[in-house]
């Protein structure tokens, strides 16, 4: 069997990931690595949360996350489109994984607080922490 290694590209401006690392944009990829950093350290420390508060929290910080790291609010940030409101997004999504995070952590988790962002952000029904194990 023939061992193959593709190279890096994409359908971005000059085929490869200029488009979501640049220095427009760069500023957000340190709070999405600490954020997936930190997403992993919770699947760590809480394997296998029953039906509890807790393992809603720790299913909304997932969710969170992958609404942060959505490659959307890069790319709009080069694109020079709706920058402000992509700011935000990355903010506001960051903002609420990492209030959850300390909650989670502290096992002081704001229930009124998690409905409210899961109002917000209810996509991804089935996410399941655990996927960050």
């Amino acid at each position: 069997m023939q061992v193959s290694t593709p190279c890096r590209s994409s359908w971005g401006a000059n085929g490869y990931s200029e488009v979501w690392l640049n220095q427009t944009n760069d500023y957000a990829h340190r709070h999405l690595h600490k954020a997936g950093d930190r997403m992993c350290e919770l699947a760590w420390l809480y394997p296998n949360e029953g039906d509890t508060l807790r393992r809603q929290a720790l299913n909304q910080c997932a969710r969170e996350l992958l609404l942060a790291q959505s490659s959307d609010w890069l790319f709009i940030i080069t694109n020079g489109t709706m920058v402000e409101y992509a700011h935000k997004a990355i903010k506001d999504h960051i903002g609420r994984f990492t209030k959850l995070y300390y909650q989670i952590k502290n096992d002081k988790i704001d229930a009124k607080y998690l409905l409210d962002i899961f109002d917000k952000d209810d996509i991804f029904p089935e996410i399941d922490y655990m996927i960050y194990y």
